[in-house]
Formats: structure tokens, C-alpha cells, sequence
């Protein structure tokens, strides 16, 4: 073994903790500006319906959801406190990866403040989501991937496992980068970590910690699969097109050059050899997201990863030549990146304003007017006799409807929401008494669910005050006489799982 890959540089702990506090600072600062997104409405529920599994996620999102909630209040501030925790994690372990590339105090430093800036790690950090968890799993995940190919210990094997269970406890999309890591390690090495019984220890060690989710699924006869296939399907050609601009724009194209530095550094580098394999396993990655039609940010955490190989390169660059222009264009870029990722990921911006960034970042709108929908939801609710309320239904087409009547309700005296979307059609049933008219909640005129609930008339439509163009702006408030079949015999054909 040769010192290259036995030894690494101390961390630099003081700087890389302040840059880490600083963005937790602003995250907290900036998390209550606007309001709920769709998903964290749902989470908000699910998390009072815990299970091993749900239709669309596995259980630690809804879980964390709950324990935050539960610790710092049911704001969108207390929701958001410990995906701010982990948005601040994410920026240490970055730090840690660029260190185990060689990378001296400096570039751990920039490499946390790579992180900092970008945009995906600001966006996905301001909000409770599956993607905030995942990022912070997958970065641990390739840290310890690193050290098992840096070293050669194959007992790190027990340690990725253990992390890739929980990752797995998060979200299945982590099998991606693994599954692309491991062809990688096939075709140029170091495939000696692959012939040990620790690589079988870990596979038993991720099986373990991820079963009761996994157990969940098959019993379930594997929902998630359906709901793949219908995201792929749905979106999928948009996806593909959309691949290369959004990993460039949802990162920075600030980072485009210290991430291919970085690429290249981890391919040619005869020092570097050994990590080859994680080079490779990015654009491997990239092809499979392709094929399935996948989201962008599927394959974005990696890099995060060549980012942080390229920042040892990147200041030995600006040591050389024109010091003074190099380092202000670093600097000019670094600020750049920071203003522009904080008006595009973070609520900074006037509400009323948000429509600039929406073309880039469609879930900022998502966090404006789940209030008002509910209010002319409520003013909906009171066209409906009062002798007949008792048997009507509030039936909603998506979960953030529901979950926003779910949420603010309450305060208009608003009944329990239904809707058949994703988990939300298992958290509630309405029951075969409730014959009564059915507010249908509705984007746009469903003639597939309108056609389930009787002669329908519009009782209304949603306007969030603020002239954001999100998907729920103008959404149509429906009253149908009742639904045209018993609701136990109805509620399958209201299922939908995308």
C-alpha cells in the first residue's frame, strides 16, 4: 500500500464547522418565509399514520417529519429544523470527502464552501423532503466508499452497509449509484475490495437494517414500483431533455469547472488510481437515469463528490500565473454562485415575485397558497345545506390539497380531507354512510372523477393572492351530489399513484 493511500491530511475542523453553522444560520433564518410545501403537508400526515412503509417512500422521512414537529412545533420552521441539521452535516461530509482525495486544509475548506453555495444543497436543505435525507446518506455512503478503496480495509464493507440500510430506510434511489460503483469496480478495479467476506458482511448488514421497509413492499405486492413506472411514463421525456441543463443549473455552473477538474484528477492521477472507480461510476450513473427517464437531481449528489476531488487542483491553479485575477475570478464566481442559488432555492424573494424562479425551481411556488386554497375550500364547504354536512365528503385529487385541509381545516370547521393519492388513499376511508354531496377538489375538469360523484356544478375557484403561477392557482371547487357508488366499493377506482 502506498502512502498516497494510507495517510491523509488533518481536518480542518474550526473552518469547515463555521461554514457549516453559517449555512444552518441561514436556513433557519429564511425556513418560515413563505409556507408548507406540498410534500411536507403530506408528511405531516403520514407522520401521524407511522408505518414500515408507504405507497411512494419507505418510513424515515415521515418519521423525522413526526420527531421535528413534535420537538420544535407544526410550523413550517419546526418541520424544517432537522433537514437544516442535516443540510449543515451534508457540508462537513463533503469537507471529509475532499480529504480523502489528499486534499489539505484549504481545499477542505473550499470544498465545504463548494457545498455551501450550491444550489441543490440550498434547495433541498430548506425544505423536509426525501431528497434532503438522501443527499446527506449518499454523501456518507461515498465517503465511506472512499475510505474502503483508499485503504483497502474491506471492514468498511460493514459500514457502508449499515449505511446503505438506512439510506434504503430513506429512499431506493440509492441503489443507483451503488449498483453504478460496483460495475465501475469491475472494469477498472480495485477489484480486490470485491473478493472479501467483509463486501458479504455488508450486503447482510444493509439487508438487516433495511427489511422491515423491504418486508413492507412485498407484502404490499411492491407499490413503489408502480409509482416509478408512473413517474417514468409521465414524465419521462421531459426528464431526458432537461438532464444535462438542470445538473448544471440546480448545482451552479460556477462548479462545472472544479467538478470536471475533479473528474479528470480522479481518472489520470497515478496517486488517485484507486478512486477511478467513483469517477466512473457518475457517468454510468447518468446513462441509467437516462434510460429510466429519471429526474435530473437522480444522479446530481455525485457531483458533489468530483466537486470536492477537484478543489485541491483548483487552488494549486491559483497559485500559479496571474494570482491576483485568478483568485478574483474564483472569488467573483463564489459570489455569484451564492447570490444566485440563495434567489433561486431560497425564499427570498417577494412572494408575489416567485414566478421569476419558477421556470428554474418549480417548489418555491409549492410553498405559497395552501392557506388560501383551504380558505375557499371552507367557503365552498358552506354552500352545502347544513342538515346534509354531516354526510358529505371532501374528496381531493392530490395529497397537497388534502393535506393542506388536513392541516388549516380545522380552523374553518372543515371535516377530515379524503383523497386516493399516493398513501394518503391508506390513512383514511370515507365510510358507505357518507351519501352526502362530495366537494371535489380538482386542478382542472377531471371528467374521471367527476363522472364517480353525480350531477357536479362549480362552487368556486382558488386564487393565493399573490399571483404565483404554481399547480394550484385556479384550481376548480367542485360539488357533485354524492358518490355514484357505495365508497368502499368506489375508493379503488380513486387510487393514483403518480
Amino acid at each position: 500500500m502506498t502512502a498516497s493511500r494510507s495517510s491523509i491530511p488533518a481536518f480542518a475542523t474550526g473552518p469547515v464547522a463555521a461554514i457549516a453553522a453559517v449555512v444552518a444560520a441561514v436556513l433557519t433564518a429564511l425556513s418560515g418565509r413563505y409556507g408548507f410545501h406540498r410534500d411536507e403537508l403530506y408528511f405531516l400526515v403520514a407522520g401521524k399514520h407511522l408505518a414500515w412503509g408507504y405507497t411512494d417512500q419507505p418510513p424515515l422521512t415521515p418519521l423525522l417529519t413526526r420527531i421535528s414537529t413534535a420537538v420544535f412545533g407544526s410550523t413550517p420552521m419546526g418541520l424544517r429544523v432537522v433537514s437544516t441539521i442535516a443540510a449543515a452535516l451534508t457540508v462537513v461530509v463533503v469537507a471529509l470527502i475532499a480529504r480523502e482525495f489528499g486534499g489539505d486544509r484549504r481545499a477542505q475548506i473550499m470544498a465545504a464552501g463548494c457545498a455551501a453555495i450550491s444550489g441543490f444543497l440550498l434547495g433541498v436543505g430548506h425544505l423536509a423532503s426525501t431528497a434532503t435525507y438522501d443527499l446527506l446518506a449518499w454523501m456518507v455512503i461515498a465517503l465511506l466508499a472512499l475510505r474502503l478503496l483508499r485503504t483497502g480495509d474491506g471492514r468498511w464493507w460493514i459500514a457502508l452497509g449499515l449505511a446503505t440500510g438506512i439510506a434504503l430506510e430513506n429512499k431506493y434511489l440509492v441503489v443507483l449509484p451503488l449498483a453504478a460503483l460496483l460495475i465501475a469496480l469491475l472494469i477498472v478495479g480495485p477489484r480486490d475490495v470485491l473478493r472479501s467476506w467483509w463486501l458479504l458482511a455488508g450486503v447482510v448488514a444493509a439487508g438487516l437494517v433495511a427489511a422491515p421497509n423491504l418486508w413492507w413492499q412485498i407484502s404490499h405486492d411492491w407499490p413503489q414500483l408502480t409509482v416509478a413506472g408512473g413517474i417514468s411514463e409521465d414524465d419521462g421525456t421531459e426528464n431526458r431533455i432537461m438532464f444535462i441543463p438542470l445538473q448544471i443549473l440546480q448545482l451552479s455552473p460556477f462548479l462545472v469547472p472544479i467538478w470536471v477538474t475533479g473528474f479528470l484528477r480522479m481518472w489520470r492521477s497515478p496517486a488517485l488510481r484507486w478512486s477511478r472507480a467513483v469517477a466512473l461510476a457518475y457517468p454510468l450513473l447518468c446513462v441509467v437515469v437516462l434510460a429510466v427517464g429519471g429526474k435530473s437531481y437522480y444522479a446530481l449528489p455525485l457531483l458533489l463528490v468530483l466537486t470536492a476531488a477537484g478543489c485541491q487542483p483548483t487552488l494549486d491553479w491559483l497559485a500559479q500565473g496571474q494570482r491576483s485575477v485568478r483568485r478574483n475570478l474564483l472569488v467573483t464566481g463564489a459570489v455569484l454562485t451564492a447570490v444566485t442559488s440563495a434567489i433561486f432555492t431560497l425564499p427570498v424573494l417577494p412572494a408575489s415575485a416567485v414566478n421569476f424562479v419558477i421556470p428554474i425551481n418549480a417548489e418555491q411556488g409549492e410553498q405559497i397558497g395552501w392557506p388560501q386554497l383551504t380558505s375557499a375550500a371552507a367557503n365552498a364547504w358552506q354552500q352545502i345545506p347544513a342538515e346534509q354536512r354531516d354526510r358529505a365528503t371532501i374528496f381531493a385529487v392530490n395529497y397537497g390539497q388534502a393535506g393542506a385541509i388536513a392541516k388549516f381545516g380545522p380552523a374553518h370547521g372543515l371535516p377530515t380531507p379524503y383523497s386516493g393519492h399516493m398513501s394518503f388513499a391508506d390513512f383514511a376511508t370515507p365510510r358507505d354512510t357518507q351519501t352526502g354531496p362530495v366537494l371535489l377538489i380538482e386542478q382542472e375538469p377531471t371528467p374521471y372523477y367527476e363522472s364517480r360523484f353525480g350531477t357536479c356544478t362549480p362552487a368556486g375557484k382558488v386564487d393565493n393572492g399573490k399571483g404565483v403561477d404554481n399547480e394550484e392557482q385556479g384550481t376548480l371547487l367542485t360539488l357533485c351530489t354524492g358518490p355514484a357508488k357505495p365508497w368502499s366499493t368506489l375508493w379503488p377506482e380513486l387510487r393514483r399513484y403518480y
